[in-house]
């Protein structure tokens, strides 16, 4: 097995679709697809591609961190108690753990997406 995992921005594999949990939910009707492409052993580490069409739902970390790089789309991260950021296709950003706010789904996003849990 390769140590070198490539990510497939365009997979050709079926994705596993999921809903915003309903606590979650703020606006729209959002659904998400997930295509997998790496994981640790433990799951601990995860990468792939995620897709969501428009809506707003909360956004909570919790002891998660998550690098994000935008293939496609629009979207706006508002941090409680802090500032509205917009990212497009070919911006990449961080949520550390703790953060908690709003994401904003403009328009359908692709992103390539890297997790590490605690």
């Amino acid at each position: 097995m390769s140590l070198l995992i490539s990510i497939d921005t365009n997979p050709a594999f079926t994705p596993k679709q999921s809903l915003p949990l309903p606590e979650r939910l703020i606006s729209g009707a959002p659904s998400f697809k997930t295509w997998a492409q790496d994981a640790s052993k433990s799951e601990k580490v995860l990468a792939g591609v995620w897709e969501a069409t428009p809506g707003v739902t909360h956004s909570v970390k919790g002891s998660t961190y998550e690098f994000c790089h935008i293939i496609s789309g629009v979207i706006e991260i508002e941090e409680k108690d802090g500032e509205t950021k917009t990212y497009r296709a070919g911006d990449s950003f961080v949520m550390k753990p703790g953060f908690v706010g709003v994401w904003r789904t403009i328009k359908t996003v692709r992103k390539i997406y890297v997790v590490v849990n605690d």
